[in-house]
């Protein structure tokens, strides 16, 4: 791909995003249902915990499981 068509897929992506951000409506998030019941809210230590020390960790443990299974022969 030249240099002239990743500039044109690069504006049509933002562009797109753009136009998706600006004409979405608001969530109602503040407007309550029948039924409704939500739970109590997450600190901040269990939202980084759940959001961001988690995956870490997931990732971590299955690229060391693929490292440490790998089967395949060494290059020496």
């Amino acid at each position: 791909m030249d240099k002239k068509n990743a500039m044109r897929a690069g504006a049509v992506a933002a562009g797109t995003t753009l136009m998706m951000l600006l004409m979405s409506s608001p969530a109602l998030a503040l407007t309550r249902d029948d039924g409704d019941d939500p739970g109590p809210g997450l600190s901040v230590l269990e939202t980084l915990g759940l959001y961001v020390a988690l995956p870490i960790v997931l990732f971590a443990v299955i690229a060391g499981l693929v490292m440490v299974l790998d089967k395949s022969k060494k290059q020496a």
